[in-house]
């Protein structure tokens, strides 16, 4: 009888604890249901804009030329891929794997550019995106960055004399000769135009 008891018992608290665990699987799924729904909505909308951004940056980036993006699998908005197909001027539309080098670069910051007009950040950290760019390029880009100066601050590093001369201010890493390295700064004096900043009166 005692044994049958305790049986009983151990039954009773195993039963309970089963169903104690399936009302948690159902809440944990109704969780994920719910983060799965706010997921998707946030990145349909971050798509859109992205989608709709990403042609006009690479339009000023390549004059002439036009570019997209594609939902690898649009049926499954969460587990999609996307790929890029750009048509610099003269060319035929190729995807990003086969651009050449300078065009990969300037289509992955057009990409980035759009993401930041998107959705814009209270500031930007670049280091060195324009390092492999040629003087026309590099116009093209420091143009963009001017762009987004006016709703954000832009910190980037770089050995480009072009992208230096629209800059603020300027901070430079120096090492001497016993290893120390110093830095230095310099407000650079600002100019008429749209990287200078408001009057302080």
């Amino acid at each position: 009888m005692e044994e049958y008891k305790a049986l009983e018992e151990r039954y009773s608290f195993l039963s309970t604890q089963l169903n104690d665990v399936i009302t948690a699987r159902k809440d944990l799924s109704g969780v994920i249901d719910d983060v799965d729904r706010q997921i998707l909505q946030l990145f349909t909308d971050a798509w859109r804009d992205v989608e709709r951004e990403f042609p006009k940056v690479f339009a000023t980036l390549f004059p002439g030329g036009e570019a997209r993006l594609i939902l690898t699998d649009p049926s499954d908005m969460l587990t999609t891929g996307i790929d890029i197909e750009a048509r610099p001027p003269g060319k035929r539309i190729k995807r990003l794997s086969l651009l050449s080098g300078g065009e990969k670069s300037l289509t992955a910051l057009a990409l980035l550019v759009a993401i930041f007009r998107a959705r814009p950040s209270p500031f930007y950290v670049l280091d060195e995106v324009e390092a492999a760019l040629d003087d026309v390029n590099l116009r093209r880009l420091i143009a963009l960055l001017e762009e987004l100066k006016q709703d954000s601050q832009l910190i980037v590093i770089t050995h480009q004399k072009p992208t230096m001369d629209v800059a603020n201010v300027l901070y430079g890493v120096t090492m001497r000769g016993d290893g120390v390295t110093r830095v230095i700064s310099q407000r650079m004096a600002p100019e008429p135009g749209p990287l200078a900043p408001p009057d302080a009166d």
